[in-house]
C-alpha cells in the first residue's frame, strides 16, 4: 500500500468521528422519536403544595406514555429558574414545560431554551417568546371567577386588600386585574393594567393596597397582620397564590378575626379547603394542577414523537383550556375527595 492510499484510508476511519456533537444543539422541529422514551422537564415557579399535585400529574402522564419525567421546583426564584433551565438544556432533555416567573424578563432564557428543545408554558403564560403552547387555565377569567364570590361575600362591598406571591408573572397580573375589573363592575378587558402601587376606589368598593412577599411565607404572613393593622375596618382580604389564603387565615386567627374579614382565594391548599368546610373562608377558585402535570408530559411527549397541535387537542391560538372552578361549603367535599384520588390517598 503507497503513502497515498494509506493517508486515504486514515481519513475515511477518522471522518465519521468528526460529525459527532457535544452540547446542546439547535432542534429542526422534525425530530422523530416515536421508538424512543423522551426526556422531559417539568419546570415550576417555586415550592407549594400546589405543585406537589402538578408532580404527581406529570409523574402519572410519565408512566401513561413511557417518559423519563424530571420534576424541578426552583426555592431561590429568579436565578434558581433559570439555573434549572440552563441544566436542562445542557443534559439535552427532549422538552420543558415550565411556569415562568418573570415572562417579560424572561424572553431570552425562553428563546434559548425554544431554540434547543421543544417548550412549552403551563400555569403562567409567556405569549411573547417562542414556547409552542400554553397549558392552563385564563387567569383574567379566573379572576373575575375570583371577584363573583367576593361580591356575593361582601354585598355591601368595602375596603379589601389583595395578596400575591409576585406580581411579575403573567397569572398574577392577570388574575388581579380580572378580580378587580369584576368588582367594580367593568366589561371584560384583558389588556387593562391597574397600577400595582396605588389606591383603588370606587362605589361600594375600596381596595386598599396589593402586597407582595416574593414567596417568602413570613413575609406573606406579615403582609396580611400589616393590612389588618392599616386598615382595623378591613372587610375583605383576597389571596391570588395557593399559599396566600392560609397565610392570611393564620394572620386572621392570631388576631382573632376568623369569620369577621371575608377571604377569597386561589387553589386548593388543604388549609384552604378546611377553612372553607368550617366556615372561615368563603371560597376558592381551584386550577386543576394535577392536569396542568399530566397534559404537559402528554403533549411534550407527543410533540416529540411527531404529533401536531392539533391532534394534541390545541385550537388555533395554541392554547390548551383547563378551566377553573368556584369552590365553596356547597362542593368543598366533593371537590377534596377527587383531589385525594387524583394523589392516590
Amino acid at each position: 500500500m503507497n503513502r497515498l492510499h494509506s493517508l486515504l484510508l486514515i481519513v475515511l476511519l477518522v471522518a465519521p468521528l468528526g460529525c459527532s456533537k457535544s452540547g446542546p444543539t439547535a432542534s429542526s422541529g422534525t425530530s422523530d422519536k416515536r421508538g424512543d422514551k423522551p426526556h422531559v422537564a417539568y419546570i415550576t415557579n417555586g415550592v407549594a403544595s400546589f405543585w406537589v399535585i402538578g408532580e404527581a400529574g406529570a409523574k402519572a402522564a410519565g408512566k401513561e406514555v413511557d417518559a423519563e419525567v424530571t420534576v424541578l421546583m426552583p426555592s431561590e426564584g429568579l436565578s434558581d429558574q433559570k439555573r434549572m433551565v440552563e441544566d436542562m438544556i445542557t443534559k439535552g432533555v427532549d422538552g420543558i414545560a415550565i411556569s415562568p416567573i418573570d415572562s417579560e424578563n424572561q424572553k431570552g432564557l425562553l428563546n434559548k431554551a425554544a431554540k434547543y428543545t421543544k417548550l412549552i408554558t403551563q400555569d403562567s403564560d409567556a405569549p411573547g417568546s417562542d414556547r409552542i403552547a400554553y397549558i392552563g387555565m385564563d387567569n383574567y377569567l379566573a379572576g373575575r371567577m375570583c371577584g363573583e364570590l367576593l361580591e356575593i361575600a361582601l354585598p355591601e362591598g368595602g375596603k379589601v386588600a389583595i395578596f400575591a406571591g409576585r406580581l411579575e408573572q403573567d397569572n398574577a397580573k392577570r388574575r388581579r386585574q380580572g378580580l378587580i375589573d369584576q368588582i367594580l363592575g367593568r366589561s371584560q378587558d384583558d389588556s387593562r393594567i391597574d397600577p400595582t402601587d396605588e389606591r383603588i376606589k370606587e362605589g361600594k368598593w375600596d381596595i386598599v393596597g396589593t402586597y407582595t412577599d416574593q414567596f417568602d411565607r413570613a413575609q406573606g404572613k406579615a403582609n396580611a397582620e400589616d393590612a389588618m393593622s392599616r386598615h382595623p375596618d378591613l372587610a375583605g382580604m383576597v389571596g391570588l397564590f395557593a399559599f396566600n389564603p392560609p397565610l392570611i387565615l393564620e394572620a386572621l386567627k392570631q388576631a382573632d378575626k376568623l369569620g369577621e374579614i371575608k377571604v377569597v382565594g386561589f387553589d386548593e391548599a388543604d388549609e384552604t379547603l378546611q377553612a372553607i368546610k368550617e366556615g372561615h373562608m368563603y371560597g376558592t377558585v381551584v386550577q386543576n394542577p394535577f392536569e396542568y402535570g399530566r397534559q404537559s408530559v402528554l403533549v411534550l411527549a407527543g410533540i416529540v414523537r411527531g404529533k401536531s397541535l392539533d391532534e394534541l387537542g390545541f385550537g388555533k391560538n395554541k392554547f390548551m383550556d383547563i378551566p377553573a372552578r368556584k369552590i365553596r361549603q356547597d362542593n368543598v367535599d366533593e371537590f377534596w375527595t377527587e383531589l385525594k384520588a387524583n394523589l392516590g390517598q
